[in-house]
């Protein structure tokens, strides 16, 4: 007679129509969510950041540095929630980068910036022409598309006027799209390049020639003419539009006949800036490098430009041709589809092991229907909480192959212990649920009990993790549900007792048992030796955390390569586009690389004509024979022969924490409150590092060796003439500066009118002999060399770096092979130490390197953490201060086999290698609660706790084994990965697979030394029975 309570797995096996019916509608509601989820190749985890621009053309950037950028500085420094804020300022141009807490509503820091901005603008330059701008940015986000323009026919002022009106703000309306830099653009303006002796010779000065242009050529208000039946409004030809109508343009009279423009200045149609260029490939054109807005997704942002340019096309003429030159998505659709594929071949081996011990098709296809049905479920809850499908999550959902077999393997294997037994079907169910339902409870509970830590986890790194801690939680709690109530009623239904035959060999199974029942006894027998045993394991586990090289994230080979490039401080624009050329030459022959663009010039995030950029895109993994980073390593030797050039080459990350673009994977930051001894002691840092082979690709963003030209004014000459360094600097700024001196409108754009000296003169010492100002006391004209001259040009600033208000110089490296980034932590902090840097020099890590560091220092209280829960949990399930300490002792074994795997294949503890740990917590453990539960249940029906944990560890030995097995044939093909992503995956298998074969091999004969030694020590009476417990 069945003693049956009306739990809830004797409920669903009364009741299996309803109880399938529910299980479908789980299933229907997964399949409806998963094609809904969104694809990204991790979670959305990025610091608000804000980029404010500023421009000044023509000012140096010690200018910018103290004029523009700190009054902007000082407002920003007062908004609260900012964690980080840096400027460059260079020739021009100013940028500066806030970033702030994640909690902070990006919206809501806008409206501040905005704010200070206005509060500023009374302290910025006059003569800026416009107010700094904003634009809420990734900033060391890779772009997610790059789209090459040309044309074989068209100027390339005319196709940069094409790729700006037509496309660029066309794709900057979609849904997504971010900031949409046009490197290489030659954006149309009027050039009127004045010839110093002419207006010498005729007495007009380049202030006559501004004024001139900017008083005749307007786009006003005019009204309109109201009439008695009708309204029109007035037009007039105010608005100069072609060079042609500029060289009518009368400047002066000279002895009553007119001066025209033409008769002093070369008037022409060219660019605003005639030192800029980019290539795809080997063809020269204009480059849209396309990022996506903060939170955004990439799949479904790529999906929508792709899906506009067709139309955009066809509005373009014939001659342009649009092609997209990289695509990120690629990658990152080839590495979810291998998460995929690990998936997949996951599951069939759990269900090949399952078939292997349990020898019954009715057992494992319950066993499978539920991992089916979990796993199925699970993308209904992703959906609800609003998660993507990304390499995380999903492998979150590998992982939890092996936690959800775990609960339908205890729950079946109980089941079929009992119709072994002979029990009836119904009978079997019943009983099998009711007795294992605590212990399914328990295992679950605990295992979730060990993701709670990391939904604490602070910073991008917490952000992270969040998702992959909940999806495979949400997964673990279906599991459980699906185990305890479809599991029991399908066997109810179709398990049948297994028939056996006299002349049977006995199965796999069995004979491992026998194995493992001849070696208990030893193990028991020797019990002093177990202990032992399992002390050296703790301490070996300690020590082996402790010792082993620490890093944070691994270097992914997404397939996409960043390089910036930096020649000499004074290099001319025309040898830095040869350079380029030739650097361009040896990368387009690499067999490894499938595009690549390329730019100089002053556009985007490139504040210099010094610098460069490159984006290469490699082949897919299948067809190259090398990763990103052993590309890297081939191609550096090459590239390293072009004389006066150097290009820093990055592998492009899923997740990169920089502030902004950077030379290489880390960044060390630098800052003092005096400049030149900040100077001093970075290039004496690099020097040092330099030495140090751990370091590749070192570098620092000083570029001290700018050629800069001092005019010295003699003010006591100009006040005889009425004149002051302010007309000084005018009478410069036009000559030299390419000052914007008005604009024109067209229906669907406007464009700049620029004032400059004639090339041929622009460039000479000589030419401040050339032109003139006009004494306001008489009229006279005063040349210019006569209030001011050249002195001997200097060396200085290409660009100057704030952070935090103060000076500061960047410092970024890569890491060579095998040179785990904790230890380059400890070495540049070592060589800190030998050079002597003084205390006025702080320096700190920035970017990933400061996530790590941060990290690192979380990492035990994590794992104790992780520890602790599980033993309240524990606690509280069992009412035990003790059993928790014999389930949690299965651990140090688990702990010492994840870091001997590591070691061995060359791995360093990064922040993957860690949440493998976290999960063995939860894992391992697992084995202990099948022996206690059992040793516990018999001590109550009167056995001695050693005949009890014997009789424990031989019943439960088949589920241990296989729910291990489960586990590790899930993470094995994470391990053994190589396609797209893997290098990403590849950590936490390793640590899972490593520490679930050693902890396999000892806690079965620990466990129970450990049991058996704490009931002693603590003289545990036979604990009364405790309440039933049905479900």
């Amino acid at each position: 007679m069945i003693k049956e309570s009306r739990g809830v797995s004797a409920w669903c096996i009364d009741h299996p129509v309803a109880t399938i019916l529910l299980t479908f509608a789980l299933v229907l509601l997964g399949l409806i969510a998963f094609p809904r989820l969104p694809l990204a190749p991790l979670p959305e985890a990025e610091f608000p950041t804000i980029q404010v621009s500023a421009q000044l053309p023509g000012a140096s950037p010690q200018t910018m540095a103290s004029s523009v950028a700190t009054p902007l500085e000082v407002q920003f420094s007062a908004i609260p929630g900012m964690t980080q804020m840096t400027s460059s300022s260079a020739l021009g141009t100013t940028t500066l980068t806030l970033q702030f807490t994640l909690s902070k509503s990006i919206d809501t820091a806008a409206q501040e910036v905005q704010a200070a901005i206005n509060t500023a603008s009374g302290k910025l330059p006059k003569d800026m022409p416009t107010l700094p701008t904003w634009r809420k940015v990734n900033p060391a986000d890779s772009p997610v598309l790059i789209l090459s323009v040309s044309s074989s026919q068209m100027p390339g002022t005319e196709l940069s006027d094409y790729a700006e009106t037509l496309l660029a703000r066309q794709l900057s309306q979609i849904d997504g799209v971010g900031q949409i830099n046009i490197t290489g653009q030659q954006r149309p303006a009027i050039r009127v390049q004045a010839s110093a002796d002419k207006l010498a010779a005729i007495g007009l000065t380049l202030a006559d020639v501004r004024q001139a242009i900017q008083q005749t050529s307007l786009n006003l208000a005019k009204g309109a003419l109201y009439g008695k039946s009708s309204i029109s409004t007035l037009s007039t030809n105010d608005q100069l539009f072609q060079p042609e109508e500029y060289d009518q343009l009368i400047v002066s009279y000279k002895d009553g006949a007119p001066v025209q423009l033409k008769d002093v200045a070369r008037v022409i149609r060219g660019s605003e800036d005639a030192y800029v260029q980019a290539w795809s490939g080997d063809e020269p054109g204009v480059n849209l490098v396309i990022s996506r807005q903060p939170g955004a997704n990439i799949v479904e942002t790529v999906d929508r430009i792709q899906a506009a340019l067709p139309g955009l096309e066809a509005m373009l003429p014939a001659s342009v041709q649009v092609k997209v030159l990289i695509d990120r998505t690629q990658t990152i659709r080839a590495s979810l589809h291998e998460v995929e594929m690990t998936l997949l071949i996951a599951i069939l081996l759990v269900v090949a092991v399952m078939a292997l011990f349990l020898r019954q098709l009715s057992a494992t296809l319950i066993v499978s229907s539920v991992l089916g049905v979990s796993l199925v479920a699970s993308f209904a809850l992703m959906y609800v909480m609003g998660f993507s499908l990304n390499n995380l999550t999903l492998v979150a959902i590998v992982i939890a192959v092996g936690f959800v077999v775990d609960d339908a393997i205890v729950v079946v294997e109980n089941i079929h212990r009992h119709l072994e037994a002979g029990d009836g079907m119904r009978e079997a169910a019943i009983k099998g649920a009711g007795e294992i339902g605590f212990t399914v409870v328990s295992i679950s509970f605990s295992l979730i009990a060990a993701f709670i830590p990391l939904l604490f986890m602070g910073g991008v790194v917490g952000r992270l993790f969040k998702e992959f801690a909940l999806t495979a939680t949400s997964t673990i709690l279906i599991s459980v549900v699906v185990s305890l109530t479809l599991a029991p009623t399908l066997a109810a239904l179709f398990m049948r007792a297994p028939v056996h035959h006299e002349n049977a060999k006995p199965g796999f199974g069995e004979r491992l048992l026998a194995v493992y029942e001849r070696n208990l006894r030893r193990a028991l027998a020797h019990q002093k030796t177990m202990f032992g045993l399992f002390c050296v394991t703790l301490c070996l586990a300690i020590a082996g955390y402790v010792f082993i090289p620490k890093g944070f994230f691994p270097i992914q080979d997404t397939g996409f390569v960043l390089g910036t490039t930096e020649a000499a401080a004074d290099v001319s624009f025309a040898d830095m586009v040869a350079k380029h050329k030739a650097l361009a030459e040896i990368v387009a022959a690499d067999p490894a690389v499938q595009a690549f663009s390329h730019s100089v010039g002053v556009s985007g995030s490139n504040q210099t004509i010094a610098n460069g950029r490159f984006w290469i895109a490699l082949k897919p993994q299948d067809q190259r024979d090398v990763s990103a980073s052993a590309f890297i390593d081939r191609i550096r030797p090459q590239l390293m022969k072009i004389p006066g050039i150097v290009l820093y080459l990055r592998a492009g990350q899923d997740i990169n924490l920089s502030s902004g673009p950077s030379r290489a994977q880390y960044q060390y930051v630098l800052k003092s409150n005096d400049g030149d001894t900040l100077n001093t002691w970075t290039q004496r840092l690099t020097e040092k590092l330099r030495t140090i082979p751990a370091f590749r690709d070192l570098s620092n963003d000083l570029q001290l060796g700018g050629s800069i030209t001092h005019i010295n004014i003699d003010r006591s000459a100009a006040a005889r003439f009425g004149l002051t360094t302010s007309d000084v600097d005018e009478a410069l700024y036009d000559a030299f500066g390419q000052r914007q001196i008005n604009e024109y409108q067209t229906e669907i754009n406007q464009y700049n009118v620029i004032l400059e000296l004639d090339a041929a003169q622009r460039g000479k010492a000589e030419s401040l002999n050339y032109f003139y100002l006009r004494s306001p006391l008489t009229g006279e004209m005063v040349p210019l060399s006569a209030l001011a001259r050249f002195d001997v040009p200097t060396s200085g600033p290409l660009s100057i770096s704030h952070d935090g208000m103060f000076p500061a110089a960047n410092l970024s490296f890569n890491l060579a092979p095998g040179v785990a980034l904790g230890d380059a932590v400890l070495l540049l902090n070592q060589a800190k130490n030998e050079i002597g840097m003084p205390a006025s020099v702080n320096g700190y890590f920035q970017g990933a390197a400061q996530a790590f560091q941060s990290s690192l220092a979380s990492q035990p209280w994590l794992i104790l953490a992780a520890l602790v829960a599980v033993y309240i949990i524990l606690g509280v399930l069992y009412e035990s201060f003790v059993h928790p300490l014999t389930i949690i002792s299965t651990l140090p074994s688990a702990g010492l086999g994840a870091l001997i795997m590591l070691w061995l294949l060359g791995q360093d503890f990064s922040i993957m290698a860690l949440i493998g740990l976290v999960l063995l917590i939860g894992i391992v453990k697992k084995n202990g609660i099948l022996m206690i539960d059992f040793a516990l249940e018999a001590q109550r029906g009167g056995l001695s706790p050693e005949e009890a944990i014997y009789k424990a560890c031989i019943t439960r030995f088949r589920p241990i084994i296989m729910t291990t097995l489960a586990a590790l044939l899930g993470a094995l093909p994470l391990m053994l990965g190589h396609g797209t992503g893997a290098e990403l995956r590849q950590p936490l298998g390793i640590a899972v697979v490593g520490g679930l074969l050693v902890s396999q091999a000892l806690t079965l004969f620990t466990t129970p030394v450990i049991y058996l030694w704490l009931e002693r020590l603590f003289h545990r009476p036979t604990p009364a029975p405790a309440p039933a417990i049905t479900l």
